[in-house]
């Protein structure tokens, strides 16, 4: 693994919060994977293309399918581990392990850049998408998804039961999972960082967190954020936290599944 500059999220991803991803690899793709669409649509035939924080490789996959070839890169090793044997038999994906920050990445190795939700967490964004900037081609384009803020949504409207007792998981907009909530900071962050003709636009898609309220309240419990709030806590605290959650995912349950409706921005920008 090259240089770390991340190095407190290099902990996480490979520590619980890798581990949790990759032990829950299909439940994390049942989450997310709605959006994938937005990001496939921008894959050409001949693109050679870069999945930034890649995590266990679904995108990656899915992309190398119409495409020339593709590589994921992250972090995080134990979903590095997942990525590799999900996609032992897709000839034209390869992994690599490292910090898009500062990863060695050839000028002009890619054509399309591409990340569902892997990019909110640089110490240096436009350090990292200029990065990511040198290593296209000419013309070449970046697409990537990331957490819209999360007041409105039916998300929020989980996160929100659990204020009287944890701070908000994803922390402030601005800051973590919600870094680019912002379409004027993400722009300001991508001209800075050498791209051109950059466009957020605001996409939904379903995401399916359990089997039922009760699966899919003791799976966002164990999700990093809301474990690491939830072990700050007393125990009579941290019981009332989770019942809120369950209550609030009440609305949302379906016969055969909870179901919220997921929000994002898509991305996209291109180098010269």
């Amino acid at each position: 693994m090259t240089t770390i500059v991340n190095t407190g999220q290099a902990e996480a991803w490979n520590g619980y919060e890798g581990e949790h991803w990759a032990t829950h690899a299909d439940r994390y793709d049942a989450v997310n994977s709605g959006f994938n669409g937005y990001l496939l649509d921008h894959v050409r035939a001949a693109d050679r293309v870069l999945d930034i924080g890649c995590g266990n490789g679904q995108l990656t996959r899915l992309a190398a399918a119409r495409a020339r070839s593709a590589t994921g890169v992250d972090l995080s090793g134990p979903m590095l581990a997942t990525a590799r044997a999900r996609a032992a038999e897709v000839p034209n994906v390869t992994f690599e392990q490292g910090d898009v920050q500062v990863h060695p990445f050839a000028a002009g190795q890619f054509d399309l850049a591409i990340s569902r939700f892997g990019v909110m967490f640089f110490a240096d964004p436009v350090a990292a998408f200029a990065n990511v900037r040198r290593a296209l081609s000419p013309g070449g384009r970046l697409a990537f998804l990331c957490m819209t803020a999360l007041s409105g949504t039916d998300l929020g409207r989980v996160f929100g039961a659990l204020a009287a007792y944890l701070p908000q998981p994803t922390g402030p907009d601005g800051s973590g999972p919600t870094s680019f909530a912002d379409p004027d900071r993400t722009r300001a962050v991508l001209t800075g960082a050498g791209f051109e003709d950059v466009a957020c636009a605001r996409v939904e898609a379903g995401q399916v967190w359990g089997r039922d309220v009760p699966d899919a309240a003791r799976f966002i419990a164990g999700w990093g954020p809301v474990r690491h709030h939830l072990g700050l806590v007393d125990d009579a605290t941290a019981t009332k936290a989770t019942e809120a959650l369950t209550a609030a995912l009440e609305p949302f349950a379906e016969p055969d599944a909870v179901r919220l409706r997921g929000t994002a921005w898509l991305v996209t920008g291109r180098r010269s």
